[in-house]
């Protein structure tokens, strides 16, 4: 996989790119700013772009607004955020749009397969949201939004779906069978009200919802 990586820190972008190289992944940009990578980006598309939150010169939300640019730009290109913080106000814009996109905490890239895994599946158009965004997310929904008619067993299903499982990797998660899973989905998107659709778009619809409940 084509990937440019944008962090303001040269030792963690040395780190995740050595790792990224060592899986046979192509580095084809390193840069330290939230301009250098708009730059690369719109010179070189890569196929995933890993961007840090807080970059140069504020250091406030440089790195997830040009995220955002990216992902309206050059919507082929997966976004994979990494933050030190969980950053609602600007997780339902990431998630609009084609393309993969995911959003991990910093400290959980010393997981390094899960980390992998995430690349992974972002790069191949799916999601992968850090399970501790999505908690803060599902705590901090008000109490009539439509996540609130979920049982704790949906929101289960709800919270591995954003996290890029499968049916099949949920059932072993959750220890159920495979119907289990798919009658809890079912169940989601009509409490959702969820308009008919591929899978695919009523899966993403609903992850938009819990990050909208934020």
């Amino acid at each position: 996989m084509l990937i440019t990586i944008a962090e303001d820190s040269a030792l963690l972008r040395e780190g995740i790119a050595q790792l990224l190289v060592a899986e046979g992944h192509e580095i084809i940009d390193s840069v330290g700013s939230a301009t250098g990578l708009i730059d690369a980006v719109s010179e070189r598309q890569p196929q995933l772009v890993i961007v840090d939150v807080r970059m140069p010169p504020d250091f406030i939300d440089e790195g997830i607004r040009a995220a955002l640019t990216i992902r309206s730009t050059w919507p082929q290109v997966a976004v994979m955020v990494l933050s030190q913080y969980v950053e609602r106000r600007h997780a339902t814009e990431l998630l609009t749009g084609a393309g993969g996109v995911g959003y991990l905490l910093k400290d959980r890239v010393s997981d390094i397969t899960a980390f992998l895994e995430a690349i992974e599946r972002v790069g191949d158009g799916g999601t992968a949201f850090d399970q501790e965004v999505i908690r803060q997310l599902l705590l901090a929904g008000p109490a009539d939004s439509p996540i609130s008619r979920l049982t704790e067993r949906e929101r289960e299903v709800l919270t591995l779906m954003a996290q890029g499982h499968t049916n099949a990797s949920m059932r072993q998660e959750l220890f159920v069978t495979q119907s289990a899973v798919e009658k809890h989905i079912n169940s989601i998107f009509t409490k959702l009200d969820l308009p008919h659709g591929t899978t695919y778009n009523r899966r993403v619809l609903a992850i938009l919802e819990l990050l909208r409940d934020s």
